[in-house]
């Protein structure tokens, strides 16, 4: 399964965390570092997390019309 690592901006539901991750690469062209940010609609069974913290989430089975990942833990940072 795709596991990627994010930081938690909001709960928009009892059960769902938006999840943003950031990427970093290197333009082909121009050769500078590029960041990228994506949200993603989470599943977040427990309510253990809070704003602000970053998680692991991971890849499952389509939950809803658009949480196609679950968060599985928390980051020690």
């Amino acid at each position: 399964m795709k596991q990627m690592t994010g930081t938690i901006l909001n709960f928009s539901g009892q059960k769902t965390a938006k999840v943003s991750v950031e990427r970093q690469w290197q333009h082909p062209l121009y050769l500078k570092s590029v960041k990228r940010n994506k949200s993603y609609a989470c599943e977040c069974e427990n309510e253990k997390y809070k704003v602000g913290e970053h998680v692991v989430i991971e890849s499952c089975r389509p939950i809803s019309k658009t949480k196609r990942f679950k968060v599985v833990k928390k980051v020690n940072s």
